[in-house]
């Protein structure tokens, strides 16, 4: 069954990617934007998405959707 509160309340760092589109949830701030590359903290670190034609689609507080020709996605601590 699916419980909507703790889909409204999920605090979990998530990425999914899908069809050009990366869906970043929980995100803490952006770091930086460019056309090839954007990175992000979150909770455990940053993560540097790297690709061809780079944009957001979609920003929220605490989501970004991130669409282009993704090439790479690092996780550093």
């Amino acid at each position: 069954m699916f419980n909507i509160m703790r889909y409204i309340n999920d605090t979990d760092f998530q990425i999914v990617y899908i069809n050009h589109e990366l869906n970043i949830v929980n995100y803490e701030k952006i770091n930086y934007m460019e056309d090839e590359k954007i990175s992000l903290s979150y909770q455990e670190g940053t993560i540097v998405i790297e690709g061809i034609n780079l944009r957001v689609k979609k920003l929220l507080d605490n989501e970004i959707v991130i669409r282009g020709d993704i090439e790479k996605i690092d996780f550093r601590k």
